[in-house]
C-alpha cells in the first residue's frame, strides 16, 4: 500500500508526538526528584538483554513463526520509579509476502524495533506507553518504509496503554488499550469510512507453583471493543485470545546461570496452538 509524503507530514505523528512529550516530562520530573536513599550498589542506570527464542508471540498471536534473536536497552531513574527502553527483534528465518507490484511472494525476515516508557507508582501498580512498530517486509512488498509513520492504513506502527496491578504477590493483572485505528485496528463502515475500534486487552496470570529454582504461572487474557466490533485481535467481537502456562527454570553451567521460559498458548478463536522457548542469554 503506497503513502504519499504530504499524507505523512500532516497527519502520521501526533499520537507518538504526545507519547514522547509526556516520557521527556515524567523522565525529567524523576531525574530532578528522584532523591530517595538507594546504594549505588543496588541502581543500575542502563540495562541490556538478550533472547533467542524459536518463535515470537504477543498477547495470543504469534508475530514470526520461526528463530528469533531479541534485545533491549533500558534507563532506569534512581527510584526505580520511572524506566524507558528500546526493544528490538530480529528472525533467522524468513517468511514469504506477497508483492503487489510484481505480484510475486518475496521472502523478508522478521524486524521490529519498539520503544516503551513505563512509571512504576509502587511495587503492586505500573502504567506504561508502547510505540509497536514492526516493520517486517514493507519494504520487500514494495511499500516505502516510514518509520515514524503512524497512519492507521501502514499497518505497522501503533500505540498502545498498559496498566499492570499485583492483586497479590501471586496473581497479576493487566489491561492494554490500543489508541486510535494504529496499524489496522479500525471497522470499515458501509459507506467507506474507518471507525477505530480502541480495542481493549485484559490478562490475568497467577502463580500456582513454585520450587526453589523453577515455576509455573497459569493466564488467560481476552480482547474487546465498545466502539466495533472488530477488534485489533479478532473478527467478530469479544473473545478469549490467549490462554495457556508458563514454566520458568534456571538452568546453571558452572558459575553461569540460564532462565529458561516455556510456554504452551491456546488461541481459541484462531484455533491455534504454541509452544515457544525463550533463553535469556544475559
Amino acid at each position: 500500500m503506497k503513502i504519499s509524503k504530504s499524507d505523512f507530514k500532516e497527519k502520521n505523528n501526533n499520537v507518538f508526538k504526545i507519547v514522547l512529550i509526556s516520557t521527556f516530562i515524567l523522565l525529567k520530573f524523576n531525574i530532578t526528584s528522584a532523591q530517595e536513599n538507594i546504594t549505588t550498589t543496588d541502581y543500575k542506570v542502563f540495562n541490556a538483554s538478550g533472547h533467542i527464542k524459536n518463535m515470537h508471540t504477543w498477547h495470543g498471536s504469534v508475530v514470526h513463526p520461526g528463530a528469533v534473536f531479541a534485545t533491549s536497552l533500558e534507563f532506569t531513574t534512581r527510584n526505580k520509579k520511572f524506566i524507558l527502553g528500546i526493544w528490538g527483534g530480529a528472525s533467522f528465518t524468513s517468511t514469504d509476502i506477497f508483492n503487489e507490484i510484481n505480484a510475486t511472494y518475496v521472502n523478508a525476515n522478521y524486524k521490529e524495533v519498539s520503544l516503551y516508557a513505563s512509571y512504576h507508582f509502587n511495587d503492586i501498580l505500573f502504567i506504561e506507553a508502547v510505540s509497536h512498530n514492526n516493520y517486517t517486509a514493507v519494504e520487500e512488498r514494495g511499500d516505502v518504509l516510514h518509520y515514524w509513520s503512524y497512519d492507521k492504513k501502514q499497518g505497522y506502527n501503533f500505540v498502545d496503554i498498559g496498566f499492570g496491578y499485583a492483586v497479590t504477590p501471586k496473581v497479576e493483572l493487566y489491561l492494554a488499550t490500543i489508541i486510535g485505528g494504529g496499524s489496522g485496528d479500525y471497522e470499515i463502515q458501509s459507506d467507506g469510512l474507518l471507525k477505530d475500534s480502541w480495542t481493549h486487552y485484559f490478562e490475568i496470570k497467577s502463580k500456582v507453583w513454585q520450587s526453589t529454582n523453577s515455576n509455573l504461572t497459569l493466564f488467560t487474557g481476552g480482547a474487546w471493543s465498545f466502539i466495533t466490533d472488530k477488534t485489533f485481535y479478532t473478527e467478530d467481537g469479544a473473545n478469549l485470545i490467549n490462554v495457556g502456562a508458563t514454566f520458568c527454570k534456571d538452568i546453571h553451567i558452572g558459575s553461569y546461570k540460564l532462565p529458561v521460559e516455556v510456554t504452551a498458548m491456546w488461541n481459541p478463536e484462531k484455533e491455534k496452538t504454541i509452544l515457544q522457548l525463550d533463553l535469556a542469554l544475559f
